[in-house]
Formats: C-alpha cells, structure tokens, sequence
C-alpha cells in the first residue's frame, strides 16, 4: 500500500521505527521513495510485559530487560538484512519506560547492548503522532470528515490520549494515565470481578467527559476517531472500509460488539480473533473504554484509521518545515493556546495584539536572531499565553503563568517545548534570566538561549501596549548600524508607551547589540 509523504523532496530510501511499548515491542520498515511516496515493506511485534513491570512494582525487572533486549537484537538482524543505517532508524518509547524509576539504566543497557538510542516521548507528543496520523488517513475521505466536531481517542497500555476538535481545529489535547495494562493491575489489586471492572470504568469516564464538556460539548461531537490494536480488530470484523487508510463502524453496531466481547472469556477471545493471550487480556477493558467514551458523545460512527504512532514517527519524519500540512499542524498548536488562554479568562485583545507584534518583530530582525520555524512558533505561543497567569493573581502573574504553562497539554508542544515556553512568558516583565531560577538554569546553554531572544522580543511587543488600548496599531522598522527605530503610524499620544518600553528594552539591547528607540 502505498501512502503519499508530506514532502516530495525525499531520495528513495528505508526507513525504520521500532516502538516500545507497555505492551509489547513493535517495528515497521517502510520505503520512501524518490516523488514522496513511501508504503510499508516489512513489520514485526513481540508481547513483552513492561508495563505490568512499571505500573505495579514501578520500575522494569532484569527478567523484562533481558527480553527487551533479545528482542531489540532480533530487530537489529533485520534491519541489517535491509542495510537501514542508524540514522534512518528511530526507536521511540511509550508510557512503560516513560514512568519507569530505572528508566535511565535501562536506556543506557540498551544502547551497550543494541547500538539504538531511544527517545522517550510524553503523552503530549503521543497526541501529536495520533494527530498526523488521522490527519494521512482521513485526508482522502469523502465529505471532509477532519473538519468535523470530533473527539480523537488512543487508549494505549499506560495512558490515554484525547484530543477535541471543533469543525477541525484543536480545542484541547490532554493524555491521562489511564490504560489497560493500568486498569488490570488495580482490578486485581482490588481483586474485583469484570463487572466492577464495568462500574469503574462507566464512573471514571464519566467524571473524564464532564471535565472535557467544559472544552467542547461532547453532544455536539458527530465522530469518535479511534486510534489503536483494539479498534482496528472491531474494524476489521464489522467495520465499512471508507478508504485503504480508513473504516468506519456505526454507533450501535460498535456498541453491540463490544457487549458481545465482554461476554467471551480470554480463551474464547483468543480463539475467536486469533490473538494472542496477552493482547486478549486488555482487549476488554480497552474496548469498554471506547464504549463509554462513545455513549458521552453524539456521535453516530467510529472511524478507524489503520495506522499507528510508528506511522506518524514516519509521516513526521518526513514532513518538510514549509510544506501546508506543517503549517496546519502549527495552526492546531496556536488553536490549543488559544483554548487555554480563554480558560483562563485572559485579555483576548491585548494576548492578540501582543502575539501580532511580536511576530513582526521576529520576522523583521530574522538576520540578528537566527533563530527557525519552530521557535516562532514558541513565540506566538507564549504571545498568547504570557498573561494568564493574572487569573490567579495579577501582581505575581508572570510567576502564574510559567506555573500554568509548565502544567497545562499544550497540543503538539512536548516538554522541553513547554520548559522553553514556561521561562520566556516568566521573563516577559521586569524580571531577568537568571542562574539563580531553578527553571531556567536547569535547561540547556542552546535552549537558554532561545529563551534569552524570545523573552527579549515578547517584552517589547508587551511594552508597546502597556495600557492594554492597542494605540500602535502599526510600526515601520528600521535598522541603522547600533540602532532600532520603531516608527509608529499614527497620532495616537504614545508616551506610555515609550515609558514602557524604556524601562523593558534593556533587555533587548544587551542580547541583540542594538539601541532601541521609538518615534
């Protein structure tokens, strides 16, 4: 099957992406070729328990490990069969290794003892993978399915991730630590039956969907988009093939389903879908929660995409920094801001205004920063988000608002991103980066140092609205050989303003080497 890439400038090639996860350890091999193409050529899965490892003893056994890294091994072999080189291999990690208190150990073994390095990823980048991924398949869907009001959902082993989507914009983003290796540790912690198994389910996602109803009324949502092993088996057994990516299942039918599995033992579900025993033991709990969710909705149909998070390792992978899907996705990032500053009953005006200047200063001085893409993003980010913390309390509240950030699922930024996020809003007053602040010391000197820039800029842009009037609605730019000038439009009287700015620029000047003047 072949799947048209996000970027056409790709040489032919393979690709590999080797999952571990809570429940076992997966990999695909794809090839991509020279016009963007790319489709899968090879694939492999073993069952390997490390999540039952972590969830209840908290950390990964030296029995688990030595099996993580056989099976590391075996994918090793076949990777050289392909003669794939290390850096077109990506080996990434779930919730397990994530959560596991030998996380560090047992990443350090496997690279002695497999030459992989893995990144462990959060569950916020999980939901950006998951979003890539609907977004491939449900691209070529009649009747432009991605830009209804939907509810995307991947019940993994060790956490849930959920994202909501009005008329295709993200609203919100959020991964809970709820999953099916989870659910059965504490049933028989409890040693509960399958019918308390139900209840709590039934209860713990009913509490879920009311915190959710206040980001968008599931009611008002028409699709539940489910990502995972469990559902793609529903869609292979009852579901209506949409397209080669993509089947759908229709409300009761889905629901009936899952009622008929409830009532199978492991054995019967082994037999029936011919599985293996492990994946028959979560099949349950991991379908219950796709019922539940479903039933707090409106929507009439499940769609099924049948790709996987190692699909979007590759689609990532691939995706060219200029091309309409990346500037989509940066869309859906700044959409998920925006939620967040409502949240938070932020000064929508001033956050806009802020975020605008901002980025015309960003893009006028783009040769003196030198900074990319990804950081203008974090700027327009922290544009939006740099005064919310004034809903907990306006005196202290850039101290809020890098605690907000620093706590909130920000769609498609992962925690380094949100680290970087968190200081630059903190340093938008009259405070300064300093090695004596935990948060700022603590990262990186080349991550510091974007800090340092953005902080600089987002300082400015706020000085010029100290009134929150929006006065300067436009300025020219001129770069002399020690000075900036900005020149207003306008005859608005600007001497706030110019205070403001006198009193925040010092920062600038120091970084960038230039005196800064308003006319």
């Amino acid at each position: 099957m072949k799947h048209s890439s996000i970027s056409s400038a790709q040489q032919a090639s393979v690709q590999a992406v080797i999952e571990i996860g809570a429940t076992g350890i997966r990999m695909i091999v794809v090839e991509v070729s020279a016009d963007g193409q790319w489709s899968v050529v090879d694939r492999a899965e073993r069952a390997l328990a490390l999540g039952r490892d972590v969830f209840t003893g908290g950390f990964i056994t030296r029995e688990s490990l030595l099996q993580c890294l056989s099976i590391l091994n075996r994918y090793r072999e076949v990777l050289d069969s392909w003669a794939i080189p290390d850096d077109q291999v990506t080996v990434v990690a779930t919730s397990a290794l994530r959560e596991a208190r030998n996380r560090d150990s047992v990443l350090d073994r496997v690279a002695v003892k497999t030459g992989f390095s893995v990144r462990v990823i959060d569950g916020i980048e999980e939901n950006r993978l998951m979003y890539l991924v609907v977004d491939h398949a449900m691209r070529q869907a009649p009747g432009k399915p991605v830009k209804a009001n939907s509810i995307i959902i991947d019940v993994g082993g060790g956490s849930t991730e959920i994202m909501l989507l009005q008329k295709g914009r993200m609203v919100a983003a959020h991964s809970f630590r709820m999953g099916t290796v989870i659910m059965e540790q504490q049933m028989k912690a409890m040693r509960g039956s399958v019918q308390d198994l139900r209840r709590y389910l039934a209860e713990y996602i009913r509490t879920t969907a009311e915190a959710l109803n206040n980001e968008l009324k599931l009611g008002c949502v028409k699709q539940l988009i489910a990502i995972g092993s469990d559902t793609r088996l529903v869609a292979r057994s009852i579901g209506t093939q949409v397209t080669d990516l993509l089947s759908e299942v229709d409300r009761d039918s889905f629901i009936a389903f899952v009622d008929r599995v409830f009532s199978f033992s492991i054995e019967e579900i082994m037999h029936h879908f011919l599985i293996s025993y492990a994946e028959a033991e979560t099949l349950t709990s991991g379908l219950l929660c796709y019922r539940y969710f479903l039933e707090q909705t409106g929507a009439e149909k499940v769609l099924v995409p049948y790709l996987s998070i190692r699909e979007g390792v590759i689609i990532s992978k691939l995706a060219g920094p200029d091309h309409l899907v990346r500037e989509e996705f940066y869309n859906q990032v700044i959409a998920s801001a925006m939620n967040i500053g409502k949240r938070y009953h932020f000064d929508e005006d001033h956050a806009r205004y802020v975020t605008r200047i901002s980025l015309k200063l960003f893009d006028s001085l783009e040769g003196e920063h030198g900074l990319g893409r990804h950081a203008r993003l974090l700027l327009e980010t922290a544009g939006i988000l740099h005064d919310i913390g004034a809903f907990i309390r306006p005196a202290d509240h850039h101290l809020h608002s890098q605690y907000i950030v620093a706590n909130s699922d920000i769609f498609g930024l992962n925690k380094d991103d949100t680290n970087i996020l968190g200081n630059v809003v903190r340093y938008h007053r009259a405070e300064r980066p300093s090695q004596a602040h935990q948060e700022y010391a603590s990262l990186p000197r080349s991550e510091r140092t974007i800090v340092l820039k953005l902080s600089a800029l987002l300082r400015i842009a706020d000085a010029l609205d100290r009134g929150h009037s929006q006065h300067i609605q436009d300025f020219d730019i001129e770069l002399s050989r020690d000075t900036v000038f900005l020149r207003s439009k306008g005859t608005h009287d600007i001497t706030l303003e110019r205070i403001a700015l006198e009193e925040k620029a010092d920062m600038f000047e120091d970084i960038f080497g230039y005196k800064l003047i308003m006319l």
